[in-house]
């Protein structure tokens, strides 16, 4: 086995720390800060993009076909639209959710002056004036407002405030850890992932591994929204591993136990051999796993390729259950994607073809074709896989 232990103290320390850290897209500077803090502790120097995009290298045998992990540090959240004539605020949202979920949703408002507290209500929210009239009341963002909890009867009060449009507002976690692993919180996509790559390293440096490549541990700012890392990604990369959430609802072979490895999502499949390598590692090391197909779902890798990354990438992920809404996850699936990540560090390179960034055909890889194989034999007879 060349999984290593994981220190499940520290993972769920930094996943609750991360929590209590806001981070709606756009609003990420304090999360980069501690991020970068807990890699400068762990040994890695931080490279960081003019936005905060985050590169910190662990270095292995040869800089060349390195190997990339990412996670991403923004979540969801909301933007003022306007602020209304009875004293409220219209919002947009930050990210893909529904406003089914921010209904009743505890928040911060950050202004230049300051912040304020805040609860996002449904228009008719009070049952003893508006009765049956909450329960017909539809579904959609045109449909709630935000209540500052300060003096804003008014449009006028509150100009006073300070609040402006386009201020950010951050949906509070309201994160309960259970002592049966249950973990149940807003924006565990993706802070239990970043939890997880931290947790990863940590595993790496108190063992002293040695790994055959450098490993690139990045982190981004703006994947709820499609940027992803898209701009974060050297020419030294060959291969890059998405750490995100699995969906488990109907339909989907997600769990919020173990692994779930990802084989395609709505931008197509995942790459075919960094995928099978993962789940060989899972099998060799005794880590459980699923695969799963995502529909409606797209992650760092995506953007990556979207932006011209020659890169083989794959997505594992934790199942999360009522994903960007209230979701809930088990520290089980964390420490097994932990686990993976050390596994997947230090085992050698099977593709040895990409040490370059373009070469011949000798060494390229192969996949079972059938009777055009056969048929193609005496063709491809020379290029075997190199091990």
């Amino acid at each position: 086995m060349s999984r290593l232990a994981i220190d499940h103290e520290y993972m769920l320390h930094v996943l609750e720390k991360l929590l209590k850290t806001p981070s709606p897209t756009g609003y990420t500077d304090t999360v980069v800060r501690y991020v970068t803090h807990e890699l400068e502790r762990l040994g890695l120097t931080v490279e960081m993009t003019r936005r905060g995009a985050m590169r910190a290298i662990r270095r292995g045998k040869r800089d060349d076909g390195a190997r990339a992990i990412v996670s991403h540090l923004d979540t969801l959240g909301a933007q003022v639209k306007q602020l209304k004539d009875n004293g409220r605020l219209e919002l947009v949202p930050i990210g893909h959710w529904s406003a089914r979920f921010a209904e009743g949703a505890r928040t911060t408002v950050f202004t230049d002056n300051g912040t304020y507290r805040g609860t996002i209500l449904p228009l008719k929210a009070s049952g003893h004036t508006f009765n049956d009239e909450v329960d017909s009341a539809p579904v959609g963002w045109q449909h709630v407002e935000l209540r500052i909890d300060a003096l804003s009867r008014n449009r006028n009060d509150t100009v006073k405030l300070g609040i402006e449009i386009g201020d950010i507002v951050a949906i509070d976690p309201q994160p309960e850890f259970l002592d049966n692993g249950f973990i149940v919180s807003r924006h565990l996509d993706d802070k239990a992932g970043v939890a997880v790559m931290l947790a990863a390293l940590k595993a790496l440096q108190d063992e002293g591994a040695e790994t055959p490549v450098d490993i690139h541990f990045l982190f981004t700012i703006a994947e709820e929204v499609g940027v992803g890392a898209s701009s974060v990604i050297s020419h030294d990369i060959a291969s890059m591993i998405a750490v995100d959430n699995g969906t488990t609802a109907p339909g989907q072979n997600s769990d919020e136990f173990g692994v779930t490895i990802a084989m395609a999502d709505q931008t197509g499949p995942f790459d075919y051999h960094l995928t099978r390598k993962l789940v060989k590692l899972c099998k060799d090391n005794e880590i459980r796993y699923q695969k799963d197909v995502f529909r409606y779902y797209r992650s760092d890798s995506a953007s990556a390729i979207e932006a011209g990354a020659d890169v083989r990438t794959a997505l594992i992920t934790f199942g999360v259950d009522a994903s960007h809404g209230y979701e809930r996850i088990h520290t089980h699936a964390l420490r097994s994607l932990a686990e993976l990540i050390t596994a997947y560090a230090v085992s050698p390179v099977e593709i040895k073809r990409d040490f370059k960034e373009t070469s011949g055909v000798k060494g390229f890889t192969r996949q079972p074709a059938g009777k055009a194989e056969q048929e193609l034999s005496p063709v491809i007879a020379d290029e075997e896989l190199e091990s």
